[in-house]
Order: C-alpha cells, then structure tokens, then sequence
C-alpha cells in the first residue's frame, strides 16, 4: 500500500473520501485553493483502492463517517491497521455528528473529528498542523534510523543523546575508554560505535569476556601461547591481542579481572609489546584498548582489588551506559525495534502493542535494563495475536506489594472498621467508610481477574504502580484473599 507519508512533493496530496458531490467540490475548491493537491472518491472501498495504487502518494485523508457500503469507521479502521497509513493524518467528518461517533473516530485513531457544515478555517488549521506534525515524525525517524544504522542504539532522551554525543568526541582519537553502568545496559554496543566510527572500522574488533576466563588461563587467552608451552597446549594459539593488531581490544568485565593478569595488561598497554607463553620472542601490538565493567572500581582500587595504574590508563575517557530507569522515555522506541526485530527474525508481520502495555512497561523498574525488556516483549510476541494487549504482559517479577505473605500466610486485617453491631442504626456508617470498603472490594476483584497481576491490575484500575502498592498495604490486602478455599 503506498502512502504519502514519504511523499515529498512541495504541494501535499489530501485525499476527500464522501458520497456527497457538493461535499467533495467544496473541499476541493478550498483545499485547492490553499496548494493542496487533491483526490476524491465516493466510496470507502474506492478510497482504501486510491490509497493502495495511486501514482501520487497521498498526505491525509478526509473521510466522512456515513457512506454507502463500507463505512467511513471501517475504513479508518483498516487504515490505521495497515503499516504503511498507520500514521497517516485521517480527518472524519460527519453530518450526522454523535458523542458515540467522535469517540469510535478517536478510538480508532482519528487524527480530529469534524461535524458538517464544516468550519473552513478549522479544517484548514488541523490539516495544516497535522501535516506538520507527520513532517517532523517523519524527520525525527529519518534521524533516529541514521543513528541507529550508526550506533545500532536508539533513544530520544537526554541520558542517550549525552551518549551519542561522548562517542562522536572520543571516536576519532586513540584515547582508551573505561565503560560503566550496569549490567544489561548496552555497554558492549558502546564500544562496538566508538570502534564503527574510529579510524580503525576496517580493523579487528576483538572482545574477551574478562570474568569468562579462568585464572590459570587468562595469560595464554591474552597473549596467545606456542605449542607444548604447557599441558593441553597442542598447537600454537594467537592471543586477543595479537587478534587486534591494527584494530580494537574490548576487555569487557575488566573488574574481574584479578590483580596477576592486571599486572600483564598494563605492561603490555605501557610498552605496546607482548610475547606468547613459551616464547621468548617478543612482538609490537598496536592496539587501541576499551574496557567495560559494572563495579565500582575506584571503590575496587580504595581496596586494593584493583590496580591504581591500570584504572588510570583505562580511564582516559570515562563514559557511563544509562540504565533504563533513567531513560524511561526511550522504552517506545525500543519496543518497536524489538517487535520488527522479532518479526523480520521470524518472517512475521510486526505487531503492534496496545499503548497501556506500554505505559505498563514504562513503569517498571528494569534492574535487568534493556536485556531483561527485551525478553519482556519476545515473551509477550510470542503469546500474542496480531496485537499485544495487557493479556499477554506478564507480571513483573521484581514488584511485590504483598510483601511475605505466601511465605507465611496470614488472615486479611483491614484498618477499615467493621459493620456496627446491630443496634437499629445497622445502616448507618460514614461516607468514608462505604467508599473504603467498596475500593478494597473493587481492588480486591480486579485483582483476583488478573490472577493478582499488579500492572495489569493498575491499567484496569487507571492508576499508577505505586499508588495501588500503596491502597494494598493501606487496606491490608493479602494475595489469594476473596478466593474460595477447599473445606
């Protein structure tokens, strides 16, 4: 299906969709008028037709509600299904304008909803500022595609554009790197951009995982080792650094790395000069050196677990990966990539995802950073249909309102006090009291059909994470309470 949205003709194309001639000339004279380009059809299958195989691409679309055959609704609804018009300006129009109307036109994805007679100036102002609109998403996706072809990481928010910006500086230099940050950050893909954009990007890249190696062996995996230079060594082996020569070392997990094989790799940083176990021969290695760790090394070097000399020349140029609790506003983004990711991996359309999912992911914590949301929306693909909805988002392991109690179960108490005895005025309690009561039972039954899914529960209720944690322990709710339990 072809579609404007990558159109760059300099007069916008709108397509008016109404069986009313005097409806379709109107809008024709005043959008003509204005330089817009125009195209008309009097049905919603014509409409979906000029959409799919017109030569010139369309910009938006003014579409009225009632039409013969296919409704106009329909047709907003197969629109905004399809990739290709999923962003595409869509405009309604109604004679016959209802609130049930306006609101299915919104739900559906309408980008504005107009009652006839139509107000030429409104009409004009909201194409205008639409087009605008789909103008700068389509520039600000241009850039984040360069970007993400250039660093193979995507993001919009400050901590990530800090990022980007320290491996445009530091990439052309020969300056060693130290990067931090978390487990699950990104930090290899870092390094992997500052290498792509240095003058080395036709050179090696060799990463070691220094946690990964065994203390016996790291010299030999480092430096490489000659046939027979001990037990299991059958044949000469080239280490990482030789592997690298000319090009880019990686030593991911440097806080792992213990103080003897410390001790080698600044000789050989300081000197640019290694030998192979067994050997005596002595090689020159022009290596540029970044290191990645999750611990704290100048913690590391306070206690002697780590070299003062060797964080001094790793540390040249420090750079810090952002966790995704600082980058919340990139988790979109990084959801669609990993549903096309996903799709394109498994020969499938790309789904969409429901937007409560994502304000439900955007919530989260993600101690496990961007690796655990990826397994996280691979999960959800997977269960899905041809849309993932809060059905499919699992519960997050590392939210637990209920505190111990499935450890050590307990009766529910509630702060809420209990029914009067019967004295006459049995039906008399406060306002507060019958609202508490009915909220506890109303959280109570929400969560007992999510199978007690805090996020799920949340979106259903219209409330943020932390607000519900904090009406569970205020009421006292305990996990199962309400279910039946065999006598």
């Amino acid at each position: 299906m072809t579609t404007a949205s990558t159109s760059t003709s300099a007069s916008p194309c709108v397509l008016v969709v109404d069986d009313e001639r005097n409806i379709r000339r109107t809008l024709e004279m005043i959008l003509g008028s204005e330089g817009f380009t125009v195209l008309a059809a009097e049905t919603g299958e014509a409409a979906l037709e000029t959409v799919a195989s017109s030569s010139l691409p369309v910009d938006a679309i003014v579409l009225d509600v009632r039409l013969p055959g296919m409704s106009g609704l329909d047709v907003l609804e197969r629109l905004r299904r399809d990739d290709a018009t999923r962003e595409l300006p869509i405009f309604v129009i109604s004679g016959h304008a209802s609130v049930n109307d306006a609101i299915s036109a919104v739900k559906l994805g309408a980008t504005d909803f107009f009652e006839k007679p139509l107000n030429r100036e409104r009409v004009l102002v909201s194409l205008r500022n639409a087009l605008d609109s789909a103008r700068a998403r389509r520039k600000l996706a241009e850039v984040e595609k360069e970007r993400g072809d250039r660093y193979e990481m995507i993001g919009r928010s400050a901590p990530m554009q800090r990022v980007f910006h320290d491996i445009e500086k530091v990439a052309p230099t020969r300056a060693s790197v130290l990067i931090t940050g978390e487990s699950g950050t990104g930090k290899e893909l870092v390094a992997r951009a500052i290498h792509r954009l240095s003058t080395r990007r036709d050179a090696p890249f060799v990463r070691v995982n220094c946690a990964a190696i065994p203390r016996e062996l790291i010299e030999s995996e480092l430096f490489g080792h000659e046939k027979g230079a001990f037990t299991g060594a059958f044949a000469r082996k080239r280490g990482v650094f030789e592997q690298a020569h000319g090009g880019t070392l990686f030593l991911d997990e440097i806080g792992d790395m213990d103080l003897v094989a410390q001790a080698k790799v600044l000789r050989a940083l300081q000197s640019g000069e290694i030998s192979r176990v067994g050997s005596e021969h002595v090689m020159h290695v022009d290596v540029r050196v970044l290191a990645a760790t999750n611990k704290d090394l100048e913690k590391a070097v306070a206690t002697s677990a780590f070299r003062d000399d060797l964080y001094f020349r790793l540390n040249v140029f420090p750079m810090r990966s952002p966790s995704l609790r600082e980058r919340a506003e990139d988790i979109p983004l990084l959801v669609k990539a990993f549903a096309e990711t996903f799709a394109r991996e498994n020969g499938q359309q790309v789904r969409d995802v429901d937007p409560v999912v994502l304000q439900a992911l955007s919530s989260r914590r993600w101690p496990g950073n961007v690796r655990e949301l990826r397994n996280v929306v691979e999960r959800m693909l997977i269960l899905a249909g041809d849309r993932v909805t809060i059905a499919e988002l699992p519960e997050d392991p590392h939210d637990n309102p209920f505190g111990d109690e499935e450890e050590a179960p307990r009766p529910a108490t509630s702060t809420i006090p209990p029914p009067p005895e019967r004295t006459g005025l049995e039906n008399v309690r406060s306002l507060r009291e019958v609202r508490e009561q009915s909220e506890r039972r109303h959280i109570i039954d929400t969560l007992r059909a999510t199978n007690w899914n805090i996020s799920r529960t949340a979106v259903l209720l219209g409330v943020e994470r932390t607000n519900l944690h904090k009406k569970i322990r205020a009421y006292e709710i305990r996990r199962g309470e309400g279910e039946e339990t065999p006598s």
